[in-house]
């Protein structure tokens, strides 16, 4: 039987990432560019299968030379790799919500993850297209995929946190 594939609507959907400045306070960003399908058996999305990537250069923090530093060889490197991936290993039901294991690759180090989803539902949009939301949430450690850059205060306390919380609000179209 052949997969039924969907694909990610950028329109309505949303990548973040929240990372602790100063251990104080949260910095959120985005990024703009990315794609991302799904492909199932049915519309229970048990065992979907899911591969995603976002384009670094489209990373935004609404502060234009944070955004440079992101992409610099301190952070994300850019230049060298244009883009992180990630690709599922299995998307299982647990209790009311979904456990997404994956392998995410940042910066050319791919680690194994395991996000937690919740299938918010399958609705008809004005158009006659058929459209299914998620929201995707997790946590990695950024300095694991060598985005090792920090800083200390004049406390000695670091400028940004090791952990980064990843939230994605996505809609989906089933093709």
């Amino acid at each position: 039987m052949e997969k039924q594939k969907w694909v990610i609507d950028p329109t309505h959907s949303e990548i973040q990432f929240k990372v602790r400045h100063l251990m104080i306070t949260n910095v959120t960003g985005h990024f703009s560019e990315y794609t991302g399908e799904v492909l199932t058996d049915d519309d229970t999305f048990a065992g979907a299968e899911v591969n995603f990537e976002a384009n670094i250069d489209s990373i935004s923090t609404g502060n234009a030379q944070r955004d440079e530093h992101l992409k610099s060889a301190d952070f994300f490197d850019a230049a060298g790799h244009e883009k992180l991936t990630f690709k599922s290993t299995s998307f299982s039901k647990s209790g009311s919500e979904y456990v997404m294991a994956g392998d995410l690759t940042i910066r050319g180090t791919t680690l194994p993850v395991k996000l937690d989803v919740d299938f918010t539902g399958i609705a008809v949009d004005p158009y006659g297209q058929t459209k299914a939301g998620f929201e995707v949430s997790g946590k990695i450690s950024r300095e694991a995929y060598g985005l090792t850059w920090n800083a200390l205060t004049e406390a000695g306390g670091a400028v940004v946190s090791d952990e980064v919380r990843l939230i994605c609000n996505v809609q989906f179209v089933k093709q």
